[in-house]
């Protein structure tokens, strides 16, 4: 499972951009291992803000990830290189991603482990009651 695709990359950024950033053989085409592994490093970025609250692989794929998984591949293939656009871009994604993981921002799924209750019902757990008749008594 991968959050954007080659294809994903060239329709938001144009091929020749992707030559640029990916050709360190200088053949003219996108090296399709350069940026597989930015994809790759990409994936395992937004995965781990996701696994607290989300089962892991995603069964659909929300455009918001899709787009961010962009700007996070770019700005990986930038490296030191990168624009202040390209960093702007890479800092909302990540401030998305921390908002997701904490609970603040959804991607319209059910999160893992989180018990939604019957409309209709209240469930309430009590303590146990560490002052009572018997241990006050001496006082």
């Amino acid at each position: 499972m991968t959050y954007a695709t080659q294809q994903n990359m060239i329709d938001r950024f144009g091929q020749q951009e992707l030559i640029e950033l990916t050709d360190r053989g200088n053949t003219g085409a996108i090296d399709a291992t350069v940026l597989g592994q930015a994809l790759a490093d990409t994936d395992a970025e937004i995965n781990a803000y996701l696994v607290s609250r989300y089962t892991l692989p995603l069964a659909n794929i929300p455009p918001v990830l899709t787009r961010f998984a962009a700007d996070i591949a770019r700005y990986m293939l930038y490296d030191t290189r990168a624009t202040e656009q390209v960093k702007d871009r890479y800092d909302a994604a990540v401030k998305f991603l921390q908002a997701v993981a904490k609970g603040a921002v959804s991607l319209g799924m059910d999160p893992v482990n989180v018990l939604v209750p019957d409309a209709a019902s209240i469930r309430v757990q009590a303590n146990t009651r560490v002052f009572n008749a018997t241990n006050l008594s001496d006082y």
